[in-house]
């Protein structure tokens, strides 16, 4: 099964994803959200998936860099607005499986989920 990757192609963490991936022979293919559109049904359907709290970078630059009106009082609604106006605050990588299957972040475990799951 094909394993669709978002993120940076200059993050760290996604090259480790990739390169992870390739060894382990686990078909993927790589989408930079700086390149590629990224719809806002998208990124509501992955924050339904994986809550928006965990898909929302608050660790970001772009995080960092927003309105103190942008951050306050935030909702689902406002923050799905955000990432999908500003991909940059999505954290890094987000991984879809499937189309249903929908994991943020790099770990061990979401490693080990991937390779289980070929």
């Amino acid at each position: 099964m094909r394993v669709d990757i978002y993120g940076l192609k200059t993050c760290d963490t996604c090259r480790k994803a990739r390169r992870i991936l390739s060894e382990a022979e686990v078909d993927h293919v790589f989408h930079d959200v700086r390149e590629s559109a990224i719809s806002k049904s998208q990124v509501t359907r992955w924050a339904k998936a994986a809550g928006w709290e965990v898909l929302l970078n608050r660790s970001s630059a772009a995080w960092r860099g927003l309105d103190a009106r942008d951050k306050e009082r935030l909702t689902e609604t406002k923050a799905v607005a955000l990432m999908a106006a500003n991909p940059t605050l999505i954290k890094r990588p987000v991984i879809e499986r499937g189309g249903t299957d929908v994991l943020v972040g790099w770990s061990t475990d979401v490693a080990a989920k991937l390779a289980r799951k070929r």
